[in-house]
């Protein structure tokens, strides 16, 4: 009888663990056959970082998937960006995803990129539409000869962008004919007692931009000129900030006309911009070095 008992045992444990083996075979096949288009949607979920790095490796699938465009429609790893703090990191990871994307690309959010790799973004870019690259180190003449490429972006944050003039503001409004949101948000500078305003970017902006529907232009070195030209030409802004623009005097008709702006923060606003205080301050220089160029390869 207790043998009987043993083997059936046995046999309840085999079919049970036979049963298990059955259900784990189904369900990894249910994953398999999802198209990559369903699991690119589960995986956006995902930080980039991760998903770059762990779910290549689950199966065929979903290696396929994550090598493929669907998933990096949006890139958004700006504040992978922060943490590693190394533009020699930084620049060819950003390429290799754009890369993914096979010229998909619609929003591309990331940081302290170079001259090779804005080029690189603008080759992919036919279907960018959202562009925030702040503290890059990108230089006129690239931005000149590549913004044609841009020519659908609505959304560009150029802030601490310094190697970026008003030239390179020009030619982006010249070609960028659907912007409606910029930031340009740039360090204080250090003023000297009698020191001239300078118009050029507020004129590049009031010149080529006239359908700007949001502007941050903090702490730039115009005056009531360029704020005057800003107000004239761009007739549909319901957000501007020109916190730090100490040029602005606010004199004649500029303040009424301000105040009918939906949002305005005047040049005296002393609200902390969010980039100063995530920027270089409060590090040693060297950024996180848990940042590793093995996260991503070009």
């Amino acid at each position: 009888m207790e043998k009987k008992k043993k083997a059936r045992l046995c046999s309840d444990s085999s079919s049970s663990q036979s049963h298990g083996e059955e259900r784990v075979s189904q369900t990894c096949s249910c994953w398999e056959g999802l198209s990559p288009e369903i699991l690119a949607l589960i995986f956006v979920r995902l930080p980039p970082d991760e998903m770059a790095r762990r779910v290549p490796f689950v199966c065929r699938s979903w290696r396929e998937t994550v090598a493929g465009p669907y998933c990096w429609t949006e890139i958004d790893i700006e504040k992978w960006c922060r943490r590693c703090n190394r533009s020699e990191i930084i620049d060819p990871a950003v390429r290799y995803l754009v890369r993914r994307s096979k010229g998909t690309v619609r929003f591309l959010s990331a940081y302290k990129l170079g001259n090779r790799t804005f080029a690189f973004i603008a080759s992919f870019g036919k279907c960018l539409k959202v562009l925030k690259i702040p503290m890059s180190q990108v230089i006129d003449k690239i931005v000149v000869e590549h913004a044609g490429s841009l020519s659908m972006l609505t959304v560009l944050d150029i802030s601490y962008c310094v190697k970026i003039t008003s030239k390179g503001l020009e030619a982006l409004g010249k070609h960028c004919k659907s912007l409606i949101h910029l930031r340009r948000n740039m360090p204080p500078p250090e003023i000297e007692l009698g020191s001239k305003a300078v118009e050029d970017e507020a004129m590049a902006v009031a010149n080529t931009m006239p359908g700007l529907l949001h502007l941050e232009l903090g702490y730039g070195l115009f005056s009531d000129h360029g704020l005057d030209a800003i107000l004239t030409k761009c007739k549909a802004l319901c957000h501007l900030d020109i916190q730090g623009c100490w040029g602005v005097k606010m004199e004649g008709d500029l303040e009424e006309r301000c105040e009918r702006i939906m949002f305005f923060r005047s040049p005296w606003d002393d609200d902390e911009y969010d980039d100063a205080s995530s920027s270089d301050s409060g590090s040693d220089g060297q950024g996180d070095k848990s940042g590793s160029s093995s996260d991503y390869s070009d």
